[in-house]
C-alpha cells in the first residue's frame, strides 16, 4: 500500500492510499479518482513528505468519514437514499410527470442532463442536486 497526498485543481488537500503508484497512475487516467471534499476529478499530487521506517502506524479506515462534514454528508445520503425512489436517467422525465400530475407525487432521485435540469428548474419543477455522484470513485 502507498499513501499519497493529492489535490484537487480547487486546491482541496487530501491523502489516499492505493496499491501501488501504478494503481494510482491506472485509476487516475481512468477517472476514478476523485476529491474526498468536492468529488472533482481533476487531481495531482500534491508535495509530501516522506515516510520514516520505525514510524508505521496503521493504514486509516478509508471506509469511515474522516471528518465530521463527512459524517453529516454520508447520513444525509443515506436519509434521501432510503426515502426515495431512484429513477435513473428518467430522472428528468418523471420529475417533469410529477410535476404535471401524471404520476404519483414522491420523492424521486436520479441523473439529469444539465440542459434537462435547467429546463425543469425554469419551468418551476421544485428539484436541487445533491452533493454527491452515483458514479462509482475511489
Amino acid at each position: 500500500m502507498i499513501r499519497f497526498s493529492l489535490r484537487c485543481d480547487r486546491d482541496h488537500r487530501f491523502d489516499a492510499w492505493f496499491g501501488s503508484g501504478a494503481d494510482f497512475d491506472r485509476l487516475l487516467a481512468s477517472g476514478h479518482v476523485a476529491c474526498a471534499v468536492c468529488g472533482g476529478t481533476g487531481i495531482e499530487k500534491d508535495l509530501m513528505a516522506p515516510g520514516i521506517a520505525g514510524s508505521a502506524r496503521p493504514a486509516p479506515d478509508l471506509s469511515a468519514p474522516a471528518s465530521a462534514a463527512e459524517r453529516a454528508l454520508k447520513d444525509l445520503r443515506k436519509k434521501i437514499e432510503a426515502n426515495s425512489e431512484n429513477v435513473g436517467k428518467d430522472f428528468a422525465a418523471e420529475a417533469r410527470r410529477i410535476h404535471e400530475g401524471e404520476a404519483p407525487k414522491r420523492a424521486i432521485i436520479g441523473e439529469a442532463r444539465v440542459v434537462d435540469a435547467k429546463a425543469l428548474v425554469d419551468d418551476g419543477v421544485p428539484i436541487a442536486p445533491l452533493p454527491w455522484s452515483s458514479r462509482k470513485t475511489n
